[in-house]
């Protein structure tokens, strides 16, 4: 049995392994492009010329731009420099289509100067949306005094299927690039990533690619957008440039493919959001590093999930274990997981917390020894018996929860009603569920005391599983690192250094009570008849 679960144990890590290397792999076939070498036909790049350029960008609600009808001019730039970096905030007018849940559309043009864009014919151009369609958040009042007067009047009249449509939203950021490198392609291995942003002409015998723009849709975020309404006659839009490298260029517009590939499946604006945040507020070379630690968190969740679960499948006696710390660990993973559903987290945060909660409530069914009998449609729970040895644990654990509660309940209350009184929510609900979570987060450790006093009473931390416990560690520092990447509550993240101090503790236990063969291990087994030591008596 021991051979089978190491060797799928190592199965996983190989795989992981593979998969690490693969994708290793093809990063660096995205970032590195095999330049010409003269033999085939080589493409070169037509702002070697130095050409004067010009960059104008339009406004249109239409998706197909034909001619210059219908359009208005927000930004001209003349003799622009694709060397040279600027940022622009001007105003745009919102057309009546667009203001009544309409879209609003930018062409961007680049194109030689004093020339209009459609009569230039080696002008190159990109179209970008504006506008984007969400649900509106909620807006947060205090629940004691109630909101404005005009708010409530504007939500009576509101009807309640409104309140979950998608409206339209004003997009303030258009981040426009331009790749300034030099580069010669080879016309026979043309990257298809590069291909489709590029326009090629034919100058003499030689062929001539016209510069690569590219619009930076990862700019936009989601904290950044403003809801339009029939009152918005002009909005800002912010326009900034910057010139990008060939490899970049590359692993941005795979990036902005993956977030695309997203939201095709399934992702919610939100939750694509949280993805380019990684990408756009972090720098390359940690954003490398962040991939790894993604990577090995994943491995290690899956882990402690296997280890966990096999622990608690196998258990027979509940000697050793806090019952109380059980049954804290499942109410506590239940409301955070409540809670990042409430906040509308990241689904890398959301998913495994979603996980715990299922793994915590069928843990609670093992610990109290609960049987589930349907009868009909209604269910009947049977509780099992408890051994001597148990029953002297679940006298330490109430002891230990006795002194708990002195101190617990008074300071979760009190966080209650201070929170109540100064700090605005969605609902009622909203109000209880962070009155919760916010009693796990600042006083959630103190529940781990229980465990703690049992392995103080018993001499011994053998009944604990420390395999689990272990890949835990591991990702409990993870998320050290991934608490200033992942948009998260701040008190989530602080619950994930917290947790660092617990698992310190853990092994300073370990440490100080070693290894007993007298007692029952984690599966209710003992090496020897009689115990070497007894458990304190006050």
């Amino acid at each position: 049995m021991w051979s089978g679960r190491s060797s799928f144990t190592s199965l996983v890590v190989g795989v992981f392994v593979v998969y690490v290397v693969h994708t290793c792999w093809v990063m660096y076939g995205i970032v590195y492009t095999r330049p010409c070498s003269g033999h085939g036909r080589c493409i070169q790049p037509y702002l070697a010329q130095r050409p004067k350029l010009q960059l104008s960008v339009y406004t249109t609600t239409r998706s197909n731009l034909g001619s210059e009808n219908n359009v208005d001019l927000v930004l001209n730039v003349e003799d622009f420099d694709v060397e040279s970096k600027f940022e622009r905030t001007v105003n745009v007018s919102v057309p009546k289509k667009t203001r009544n849940n309409g879209t609003l559309y930018a062409y961007v043009f680049l194109h030689h100067a004093g020339v209009l864009p459609w009569n230039d014919a080696k002008q190159v151009h990109l179209v970008s949306p504006l506008t984007t369609y969400m649900v509106p958040r909620p807006e947060e009042v205090s629940l004691l005094a109630g909101g404005p007067a005009a708010q409530q009047i504007e939500a009576e009249k509101r009807p309640t299927s409104a309140l979950d449509e998608p409206v339209s939203h004003w997009r303030p950021r258009l981040t426009l690039n331009v790749m300034v490198d030099n580069f010669v392609f080879d016309g026979a291995s043309l990257p298809a990533d590069v291909q489709r942003y590029m326009k090629m002409i034919q100058l003499g015998k030689t062929v001539q690619y016209l510069p690569i723009l590219f619009i930076d849709q990862l700019s936009n975020r989601v904290k950044d957008l403003m809801v339009i309404n029939r009152s918005s006659t002009e909005l800002p839009l912010t326009v900034s440039y910057d010139k990008i490298s060939l490899g970049r260029l590359r692993f941005w517009i795979h990036m902005q493919d993956a977030v695309y590939s997203l939201q095709q499946f399934g992702f919610s604006e939100k939750d694509a959001d949280e993805v380019k945040g990684i990408f756009v507020d972090t720098n390359l070379y940690f954003l490398a590093l962040t991939f790894f630690v993604a990577a090995f968190h994943l491995l290690f969740d899956f882990l402690a999930f296997k280890n966990d679960i096999s622990f608690w499948k196998k258990k027979k006696s509940m000697i050793g274990m806090s019952t109380k710390a059980v049954l804290w660990r499942c109410f506590s993973t239940v409301v955070i997981f409540l809670f990042l559903l409430d906040e509308q987290t990241s689904l890398p945060v959301l998913v495994p917390a979603g996980i715990g909660a299922a793994i915590e409530l069928w843990k609670v069914k093992k610990a109290l020894k609960m049987t589930v009998i349907w009868r009909g449609l209604w269910p009947t729970f049977q509780f099992g018996t408890y051994s001597e040895s148990e029953r002297r644990t679940e006298e330490y654990d109430a002891q230990a929860m006795k002194y708990l509660s002195y101190l617990l309940y008074p300071l979760c209350i009190g966080g209650a009603i201070y929170s109540l009184l100064n700090i605005k929510y969605k609902s009622w609900y909203s109000w209880l569920i962070n009155s919760f979570v916010n009693g796990v987060y600042a006083f959630g450790f103190l529940f781990m005391l229980p465990q703690l006093f049992v392995n103080y009473k018993m001499k011994s931390v053998a009944h604990l599983p420390w395999k689990a416990f272990t890949y835990k560690a591991f990702n409990t520092f993870i998320d050290d690192v991934f608490a200033f990447i992942i948009t998260m509550p701040t008190s989530h993240r602080l619950a994930c250094f917290r947790d660092d101090v617990v698992f310190l503790v853990y092994l300073y236990q370990r440490w100080l009570y070693p290894v007993d063969k007298s007692r029952v291990n984690e599966f209710g087994e003992s090496y020897e008849d009689t115990p070497q030591r007894k458990p304190h008596t006050d």
